[in-house]
């Protein structure tokens, strides 16, 4: 699959297949018929668009783009009419109502057309988020057997995702044509990173070259991997902050502020009614936050994204009950300790809140524990194949360097070297086996690096003395390719930390404190009528609850891509907090006025 939405059909061409799974298996069965049974609600086919086409044609092979958009106007019609019924049955404003169904029905449709594309981005930026480790693959290869052919099948086979299986495809194709697949496949993504296609081209043209002229052309493939890497995410950071900043003083702290505003909207003669404020808090305000977060994360050039960690794994609990009955226990003990110190309404805010933030965290946790482990694994590589790679330069046989580094290695990654290193020894395991064999020491690690240098290791034991620098090199490689992430990371911490803090904080404190403050001024005076401050609070609660996930979701794909199992884990972490931050602002703002 290319980043575009075609695939090399036998003859070298192309075609617009329908959707190409984001991990190549196709969607969801849920999701597809979920999708299809809104494709079945509007009695009208809208015309197909060939951007949506396009970003269709990269997420799934299960859907095509006519049902895709038919599915959007279907769910801006349910949209609809679950706006205008209850605002109907509730408050009797029909002209409200028809008008606020309109605005979400569009808002829907244009939505809709658009999370195609943003999905398809944010699938793209996480493929790419592997090429240096694809381009190292490559180049180690050419070290030890400078033939671009046999390089490019080493990356695409030890390589994961999309972005190796899209040069699978390319070698597949070249294969008995004299070419190496690493031009077509460069050429298919370099619109979107442009250094890929660089690195590739040196990678290329030093099977031609003399020894030491191939070197210094392998060099500068990773260093031109790693420098477009760190480019293009230095202008992403920079060109973040001025939107980052707007979404936080228009969709946060304005209308936070305009809370403690409205009681005293009856002083001027204005009366605002309560679906306005529901419709402007909980629905509307969301909604641009929703639509802002997309737009930026859709912006995003390359993601490093967190090892995928799903229930599969030995590590993580097969049960599912756990999670739905320590949610609905701590919803309960909620309700009870907040209606005490607290007002009534205020358990209709927070233990909701606490219900499905302690869910969250029980269902993620272990997978969360999975991945920190797996980061530990991932941090010890390079130390680990910096000494490998010194005992086999020297002449030692790669098992007797794995045996001898195990000695030196106290991390993580000693305790997988040690595993592989016992393998080797009590079942006469090779390399290869002992690492990601069926029983290997990587077994329990999903770690797409950690198998990487588990190829790498493979290799240079057959290839002897030789494979030394290699590893060496590959040692180099791994440390200078972590320390760019870690500038990435901080190029992005002053945005994603705000949003964090302001998601989990600020937010729930500044809208706890400003609901206090109007209710302290509704009971000074009968200044408006058409708010209660009970029905005021749990409009506003809502909202920054809305805030605590939206603001999570977008802090989270900024820094890390998203992923599953590491967004619902800080989702529910950051609705835990916010409800306390949420209660402790109405309380104390209570005190202090």
């Amino acid at each position: 699959m290319t980043p575009d939405g075609r695939t090399g059909a036998a003859d070298g061409s192309s075609r617009t297949p329908r959707l190409a799974g984001g991990n190549g298996q196709g969607a969801p069965s849920r999701l597809v018929a979920a999708v299809e049974a809104l494709a079945s609600v509007p009695p009208w086919t809208p015309e197909t668009d060939p951007e949506i086409t396009r970003a269709v044609a990269f997420l799934d092979d299960d859907l095509d783009p006519e049902t895709v958009l038919r599915a959007g106007d279907g769910a801006a019609v349910v949209a609809a009419v679950a706006i205008v019924v209850p605002l109907i049955a509730l408050f009797g404003a029909p002209s409200v109502a028809l008008a606020a169904g309109l605005l979400v029905g569009t808002a829907v449709a244009a939505v809709a057309r658009y999370l195609p594309h943003v999905l398809a981005t944010a699938r793209r930026t996480r493929a790419l988020g592997t090429a240096p480790e694809l381009v190292s693959s490559a180049v180690l290869r050419m070290r030890l057997t400078p033939t671009p052919e046999t390089a490019a099948a080493f990356a695409a086979d030890t390589g994961g995702g999309r972005l190796a299986g899209s040069l699978a495809q390319h070698v597949r194709r070249a294969r008995g044509t004299g070419q190496s697949g690493l031009s077509s496949f460069a050429d298919e993504w370099a619109e979107w990173f442009p250094a890929l296609r660089r690195a590739l081209t040196l990678v290329e043209s030093a099977g031609s070259a003399p020894a030491e002229e191939r070197e210094r052309a392998l060099d500068a493939a990773l260093d031109v991997t790693l420098d477009g890497t760190r480019e293009a995410m230095a202008e992403f950071a920079a060109s973040v902050q001025g939107p980052a900043t707007a979404l936080y003083a228009f969709g946060v702290l304005l209308p936070l502020a305009l809370v403690a505003l409205l009681p005293t909207a009856g002083t001027v003669g204005v009366e605002v009614p309560l679906a306005a404020v529901v419709l402007g808090y909980d629905i509307f305000l969301p909604a641009a936050l929703i639509a802002a977060s997309a737009w930026l994360l859709s912006r995003r050039p390359v993601a490093f994204p967190p090892t995928p960690i799903t229930r599969a794994h030995p590590d993580v609990p097969d049960r599912r009950w756990p999670a739905p009955v320590a949610g609905l226990a701590a919803a309960a003990g909620a309700w009870r300790v907040v209606g005490r110190v607290a007002a009534p309404w205020t358990a209709f805010v927070t233990a909701p809140m606490v219900g499905l933030g302690v869910a969250l965290l029980v269902a993620y946790r272990p997978m969360t524990a999975v991945r920190d482990w797996v980061e530990a694994v991932e941090a010890g590589l390079p130390d680990a194949l910096y000494l490998v790679g010194r005992e086999v330069g020297r002449g030692r046989a790669v098992e007797a360097a794995i045996d001898d580094a195990v000695e030196l290695l106290e991390s993580a990654t000693g305790e997988v070297f040690a595993d592989a290193a016992r393998q080797q020894r009590q079942v006469r395991a090779g390399v290869r086996e002992s690492f990601i064999g069926e029983h290997g020491a990587l077994a329990a690690v999903p770690s797409e690096r950690a198998r990487s240098t588990a190829e790498l290791l493979a290799v240079a034991a057959s290839e002897g003395q030789p494979a030394g620098p290699a590893i060496v090199a590959m040692a180099a490689h791994l440390d200078d390719l972590r320390g760019v992430e870690r500038e990435i990371r901080r190029d992005l911490e002053r945005v994603t930390s705000t949003l964090a803090h302001t998601a989990a904080v600020f937010g729930p404190l500044v809208g706890g404190a400003t609901v206090t403050l109007a209710e302290q001024m509704s009971s000074d005076g009968p200044l408006t009528a058409a708010v209660s401050p009970d029905a005021l609070g749990i409009a506003v609660g809502i909202y920054v609850a809305a805030l605590a996930v939206i603001l999570t979701v977008l802090a989270t794909g900024l820094e890390r891509g998203l992923d599953r199992s590491l967004v619902g884990y800080r989702v529910g972490r950051a609705l835990c907090l916010a409800s306390v931050v949420f209660v402790a602002g109405l309380v104390g703002t209570g005190w202090l006025v």
